[in-house]
């Protein structure tokens, strides 16, 4: 693998705007940008399942490694222009704790209403 791998919901409408955003300043093509509503097989080699993948942003590193939430912003940010800058501070700053707090918030509350909308697959009562 050579580039990175984003994991994201294709069905989540500000999810999808976000993505395109990143897509259109991807101009090196360094990410592989990864609907995870139609890529059952990828997410598996990954070592992820749809719930997991729906529930948090993950990312794939170019040697294997999957990170999720801010540390899956970061990695993306890292690698696109204009974006570099703010991902450096963040680290330098150790603000990815601050982060990871503020995006717990919004993907759990993501998630919930995804599942009312009917788009989750079965999920365990105890894991919503």
């Amino acid at each position: 693998m050579t580039r990175l791998q984003v994991f994201y919901d294709g069905g989540c409408p500000l999810c999808r705007k976000e993505i395109a955003y990143y897509r259109r300043i991807d101009r090196g093509g360094c990410i592989d940008w990864i609907d995870i509503t139609t890529a059952d097989a990828v997410l598996t080699a990954a070592g992820l399942d749809l719930v997991t993948a729906m529930r948090r942003l993950h990312v794939r590193e170019q040697h294997g490694a999957v990170v999720s939430g801010a540390a899956a912003f970061l990695a993306i940010w890292r690698r696109l222009p204009g974006w570099r800058r703010l991902a450096h501070a963040a680290e330098l700053l150790r603000l990815t704790g601050l982060l990871e707090w503020g995006y717990v918030r919004f993907a759990d509350r993501r998630f919930r209403r995804r599942c009312a909308d009917g788009a989750c697959p079965a999920v365990p009562e105890g894991r919503r």
